[in-house]
């Protein structure tokens, strides 16, 4: 876990605390912890998603889901 990754946790703590203020600006302290928990496991749920998607796949996983989406076009 490299310093960009934490930065970007803090990042999306900070939004949505204040995303929380601005709904409910009478907001209690519990409701901005609560918040800038949620805020900071969605951001890092998200980078480490993001950073799934940027892993290059293996040749072996890219023809099994070339073979996978094959049929799917005629599926709506």
């Amino acid at each position: 876990m490299g310093i960009l990754d934490t930065l970007g946790e803090v990042a999306g703590a900070v939004a949505a605390v204040e995303s929380a203020k601005k709904l409910d600006p009478n907001a209690g302290l519990l409701t901005e912890a609560a918040a800038a928990i949620a805020g900071f496991e969605g951001a890092g749920a998200l980078e480490s998603l993001a950073a799934k998607k940027k892993k290059p796949e293996t040749e072996g996983e890219a023809e099994s889901n070339d073979a996978d989406n094959q049929g799917d076009d005629s599926q709506s």
